[in-house]
C-alpha cells in the first residue's frame, strides 16, 4: 500500500469516531426528541427522501452487462473506490444461492455458463448447480449520473452478503453460507474472497482465504496500519473474530484467527436477551482467544470458541474501522431484539455498547452501516416491515434519510462515493441499485 492510499484510507475512516460520539449520546437520550429531517412522499410510491434530494436507479437485476452477462439479483454489500478521471468504482455483492437460475448472471437457464467458462467459478456445481453469488463491478460517472460499465468480477460463490474495503484497494467479499460438498455441490462454502477494484473487465481468481475461518461470514473491517482483519458472524449466537495475517501484504499467506472474549468473564453473553449483562457506555476489558481448526467440516467454530470463553453476539452484521476503532451492528440484539451497535478499541483493548434500540420507530434491526463525509452515522434497516436508511447527527439526533415505499425489502450496501456527493444503496429484493444526491450539507 502506498503512503498516499494509506493516508486517504485513514482520512476517510477517521470520521467514524466523530459519528459514533453522536451514536453514543443517542443511546442515553430520550427517543422523543424532535426529528428535524422530514421525508417527502414520493409520488411514484418508490422512495421517500428529504426535500431537495433525488434518487436514480442506476442498475437493475436482469439488465445486460458489458461482459454479455446479466445483472444478478439480490444486491447486498458494496464498497466504493476512486477511478480514473474522477469516476467511481463500485464493487457489489450478490446474496444469491444456487438453484434459482433466473437470479444469476448466466441467463434464466444458465445458457451462458459454458461460454463464460466453469474454470472461472469457485463452485461450478458439476455444470448443473453453479454458485450464483459473487460480485459485480460498476464504473459510475457522478457528473452524468450514468453507469458506464458493469461486469461480473467474482463467480461461483454462495450468498455474498457483506464484506469490506481494504487499504490497498480491493474488496473482501464474504459468503454467508456453510454448505458442504454433496450431490452436485463441489466445494465447502463459508469463506472470504478478495476482489481487486478495477475498471478492466476481468473475473477475480476465486481463491478462498481459508485461514480467515469457515463460518457464516457477514462483514469485515481492516486496520490500515496492522492489516488485522476484524469479522462479524451472522448467527444468533455468533462470535467476533480477528485475523492476524502472517504477511500483512498477502492475506493468502495464512495467519492466526482469534475470537473476542471479555476479560475475567468467560463465555459472556452480550445479547441482553435474558437480562441486561451489558449497558450502554460501559467498557469491558477484552482478550483474544486463539482458535484451532478454523476450516472445519462442520459449522462449529462459534460453539468451540464460546466453550473456550469467547463472547456471544446477536447476528453481527455491518462493520466499520476508523481512528483505531472498530464498530459493528448486531441486528437483533437487545431486550426487544431491535438491534445493538458496539465499539471495540484496539488501543485500549476494550469493548463498549454504544447503542441499543428500544423503539422500532426510531431504529428497527440495523444491518449495514457507514459513516457520512460530515461524520454522521448512516444505518440501514432489515426488518421485513418498513425499512429506512437513518442517520444520527453530531447532536445525537436520529433522522430519516430514506424510506422504502416500493416493497418490504431491506436496504443493503449503503456507502458514499469517495467524493461524498453520492450515497449508493441497494433495495435487495427489488434488485435495484440506487444513487441518491442532494444538499447533504443540510443534514450536517
Amino acid at each position: 500500500m502506498t503512503t498516499t492510499s494509506r493516508r486517504k484510507f485513514i482520512k476517510q475512516s477517521a470520521i467514524v469516531s466523530m459519528g459514533f460520539v453522536a451514536l453514543s449520546r443517542c443511546a442515553t437520550k430520550a427517543v422523543t426528541e424532535d426529528i428535524k429531517v422530514k421525508l417527502i412522499t414520493d409520488p411514484k410510491g418508490y422512495l421517500d427522501l428529504p426535500e431537495g434530494f433525488s434518487y436514480k436507479v442506476i442498475s437493475k437485476w436482469g439488465e445486460k452487462m458489458d461482459d454479455g452477462l446479466k445483472v444478478p439479483a439480490r444486491p447486498d454489500g458494496m464498497g466504493t473506490f476512486e477511478a480514473a478521471n474522477g469516476k467511481v468504482l463500485i464493487v457489489r455483492n450478490h446474496e444469491n444461492s444456487p438453484g434459482r437460475k433466473e437470479e444469476g448472471a448466466f441467463g434464466d437457464e444458465n445458457e451462458n455458463l459454458e461460454a463464460f467458462g466453469t474454470e472461472n467459478l469457485f463452485d461450478a456445481g458439476n455444470n448443473e448447480f453453479p454458485g450464483l453469488g459473487g460480485t459485480t463491478t460498476l464504473v459510475y460517472n457522478e457528473e452524468t449520473g450514468e453507469v458506464e460499465k458493469q461486469y461480473l468480477s467474482l463467480a461461483g460463490t454462495y450468498r455474498n452478503c457483506a464484506g469490506g474495503i481494504t487499504p490497498w484497494g480491493s474488496w473482501l467479499t464474504c459468503e454467508e453460507d456453510v454448505t458442504k460438498p454433496e450431490g452436485p455441490v463441489e466445494q465447502y462454502h463459508g469463506y472470504v474472497f478478495e476482489v481487486p477494484a478495477s475498471e478492466n473487465i476481468a473475473v477475480a481468481e476465486p481463491k478462498p482465504i481459508k485461514a480467515m475461518g469457515r463460518f457464516n461470514h457477514e462483514a469485515v473491517a481492516v486496520d490500515p496500519e496492522t492489516h488485522y482483519v476484524y469479522q462479524t458472524e451472522d448467527t444468533h449466537d455468533g462470535l467476533i473474530y480477528r485475523f492476524i495475517p502472517n504477511d500483512k501484504n498477502d492475506l493468502h499467506a495464512g495467519g492466526k484467527l482469534q475470537a473476542l472474549a471479555i476479560k475475567g468473564q468467560p463465555s459472556f453473553d452480550t445479547r441482553n436477551w435474558e437480562g441486561v449483562t451489558i449497558k450502554a457506555n460501559e467498557k469491558f476489558d477484552v482478550e483474544w482467544i486463539d482458535l484451532e481448526n478454523v476450516d472445519p467440516e462442520e459449522d462449529d467454530l462459534r460453539f468451540r470458541g464460546f466453550d473456550q470463553g469467547a463472547a456471544r453476539f446477536a447476528r453481527g452484521e455491518g462493520m466499520w474501522y476508523g481512528n483505531n476503532e472498530v464498530y459493528f451492528a448486531c441486528t437483533n440484539g437487545g431486550p426487544k431484539r431491535f438491534g445493538q451497535v458496539f465499539k471495540y478499541s484496539p488501543e485500549e483493548n476494550t469493548l463498549e455498547l454504544f447503542a441499543e434500540s428500544e423503539d422500532k420507530t426510531v431504529l428497527h434491526m440495523c444491518d449495514n452501516l457507514c459513516i457520512a463525509p460530515w461524520g454522521d452515522v448512516v444505518l440501514t434497516e432489515d426488518n421485513g416491515e418498513l425499512n429506512h436508511v437513518r442517520g444520527i447527527n453530531q447532536k445525537g439526533e436520529l433522522y430519516d434519510i430514506a424510506c422504502n415505499r416500493s416493497s418490504k425489502s431491506e436496504f443493503a450496501g449503503v456507502t458514499f462515493s469517495p467524493s461524498g456527493k453520492t450515497l449508493f444503496v441497494n433495495i435487495q429484493e427489488n434488485g435495484d441499485t440506487l444513487a441518491i444526491t442532494g444538499p447533504w450539507d443540510k443534514l450536517s
